[in-house]
């Protein structure tokens, strides 16, 4: 609700980001030992890829031509706890994509200090039926210049995501 809110007034970020988007720890953030819970952090980076998704000014034309993003695989590591009113931001980028997804990458930041640290895959789809390619994305939002390469790390593991491994 609050980026319905304030989302149109904040700054423009280049499509690819990075986009910094302030949140604050809330009470129901909270799980029973009063950090934030670990599903919390999956919502939370939800928000933030809107986030980017709408600074960067193309979220309009995504919701004309009826396509929507989805995550198919994430992966989070956590260093830091968060607790009760702490200020801090997710730091969103594309990093690279591939003929069917991209790979994002999403840091918590309280400050200066790394507090969590994600990865993504995501694709778009058409609710009419059927995915999106990444190139027609890129297309819509004025074909951004190609980000530096990923780490090794991310590419092999966006690779092992592009390969279903559960039945059926």
């Amino acid at each position: 609700m609050w980026l319905a809110l304030v989302g149109r007034h904040r700054s423009v970020v280049p499509a690819l980001g990075p986009c910094r988007t302030p949140f604050r720890v809330l009470p129901t953030d909270l799980d029973v030992l009063r950090h934030v819970n670990n599903g919390v952090y999956l919502s939370l980076m939800d928000v933030a890829r809107v986030d980017l998704i709408e600074r960067a000014g193309f979220a309009g034309k995504l919701r004309a031509l009826g396509w929507y993003p989805v995550v198919v695989a994430e992966t989070i590591q956590f260093r830091r706890s968060l607790t009760l009113w702490q200020r801090f931001e997710i730091e969103t980028r594309v990093l690279a994509w591939d003929e069917k997804a991209f790979l994002l990458e999403q840091r918590f930041l309280r400050g200066d200090e790394a507090v969590a640290h994600a990865l993504i895959r995501a694709r778009f789809l058409a609710r009419g039926g059927g995915s999106v390619a990444p190139a027609d994305i890129l297309a819509l939002a004025g074909a951004p210049p190609l980000p530096a390469p990923p780490p090794d790390w991310a590419t092999r593991w966006n690779d092992e995501q592009a390969v279903w491994r559960g039945t059926s």
